[in-house]
């Protein structure tokens, strides 16, 4: 029988089709059940006695980890929410789902207040004691009120810093930082089962590196911060953490920071817990960092009219090599393959060679189409995504280009044609 129901409108309507309701834990996220949303968005979920309170998130698109949002469910009341795709979640019922709703509006109002304040330079130091002052009670309001409930957990870890009397902004700035883990319990198994701690770490990460000169130094700082304010934590959930911290430096391609988080922190906890897929995945993006000598491998070349076996390490033939994945099969492929050769016959021989490894599933097709690419070094990739060159590059697409200086360190990874082009007209 059904005990509460997490009902909710989502708009634009047809943008949804269903709702997936999770129980989230501090490492897995459980599936609990899952609804239609019909063609004016609405959608009901029925929870039955056997659905225990907690951290619960909605999932309504792919990929999973981008479209979802939490709700906290007491197995007291019901919840009513409204979801839209620009301006987020409402909540419309369920008294402590609302009470975390108006917490975070009111804290977020304050520290409007404050960063205005100092944004106009005002010179009333009495009414930023004021806002001060507003603040401290409005955090002991809303603890008071979450006495007993899910909710203070996440109310009581987002305490901020404030000041008992005036400080410049500088000094305050300063403090913010400072302070910005003090109330975070990176042990509390519900504020592992949400967001809560994954937007704690980005938002110190990358909203306290004001430096953009030495945007890499800052990052590091930072992350160094996060990580000692997290020493208590599991090696599960600081894995978990770092890694989402990792894959986000790896997208925004900060190599430099990415690998220092695997040197420095991950590749120690991957060991630790015997994370053979983890360990791999971060010293193969390392070994094909921008600086690093290109990953080995043995080809058969032509020298004038008989054929020798070689390597990508022994050739000496140019001051810059590419090295391209690519597939006789692959639309982009076709499209930017011959880009490359009409880019390539604007060059000699000893400026750049291409090296072209083919990612098939067999090579008749590939074998013909190589003919229309004379000036490449052609290597065939048997196995197209299970071939040992690609994974050793960590080829996950195609076509993907790799520039290599003479000594065959990696000196650039462009993501397509044009950036590949726009890079050789930089060097000029």
């Amino acid at each position: 029988m059904a005990q509460h129901t997490i009902k909710g409108v989502f708009s634009p309507p047809e943008e949804f089709r269903v709702a997936v309701l999770y129980k989230v834990t501090p490492t897995i996220s459980e599936y609990i059940t899952h609804a239609q949303v019909d063609e004016k968005g609405r959608f009901e979920i029925s929870l039955d006695s056997t659905v225990t309170k907690g951290m619960y998130r909605i999932v309504y698109a792919i990929p999973e980890e981008d479209y979802n949002f939490d709700i906290i469910y007491n197995k007291k009341e019901d919840i009513s929410l409204t979801f839209n795709s620009e301006t987020g979640l409402k909540i419309l019922s369920s008294s402590e789902n609302k009470l975390m709703a108006s917490y975070n509006n009111s804290m977020s109002m304050i520290t409007h207040s404050i960063n205005n304040f100092y944004r106009e330079k005002s010179k009333d130091t009495t009414a930023l004691v004021s806002i001060f002052k507003t603040q401290r009670e409005a955090q002991k309001g809303f603890e008071d009120l979450a006495k007993n409930t899910i909710a203070l957990h996440f109310i009581k870890a987002n305490r901020p810093y404030i000041p008992e009397h005036y400080e410049e902004a500088e000094t305050y700035s300063k403090n913010l930082r400072i302070h910005y883990f003090d109330h975070v319990n990176f042990t509390s198994k519900t504020l592992q089962s949400s967001n809560f701690l994954n937007e704690r770490m980005v938002n110190y990460v990358f909203g306290t590196a004001v430096d953009s000169i030495n945007r890499d130094a800052n990052y590091k700082k930072n992350i160094n911060v996060f990580c000692k304010a997290m020493k208590n934590a599991p090696l599960e959930i600081k894995r978990t953490l770092l890694v989402d911290l990792w894959e986000q430096m790896r997208d925004l391609n900060y190599e430099k920071v990415a690998n220092y988080i695997s040197d420095t922190y991950l590749i120690d906890i991957a060991k630790s817990l015997n994370d053979k897929e983890l360990l791999e995945g971060l010293t193969l993006y390392k070994n094909t960092s921008i600086g690093r000598v290109a990953p080995d491998f043995s080809f058969e070349m032509k020298k004038g009219n008989s054929k020798v076996n070689t390597k990508l390490s022994e050739l000496a033939e140019a001051k810059t090599y590419i090295v391209v994945f690519w597939s006789s099969t692959c639309g982009h492929c076709l499209d930017e393959i011959p880009q490359l050769r009409d880019f390539i016959k604007t060059k000699t021989k000893e400026e750049i060679r291409v090296i072209a490894v083919g990612l098939e599933d067999e090579p008749y097709n590939w074998k013909s189409m190589t003919y229309d690419y004379p000036n490449f070094i052609h290597v065939y990739g048997a196995g197209h995504w299970d071939n040992e060159i690609g994974n050793n590059y960590g080829v996950t697409a195609t076509p993907s280009y790799f520039i290599l200086d003479a000594e065959k360190r990696i000196i650039a990874k462009p993501e397509d044609i044009d950036a590949l082009i726009g890079y050789f007209k930089l060097q000029k």
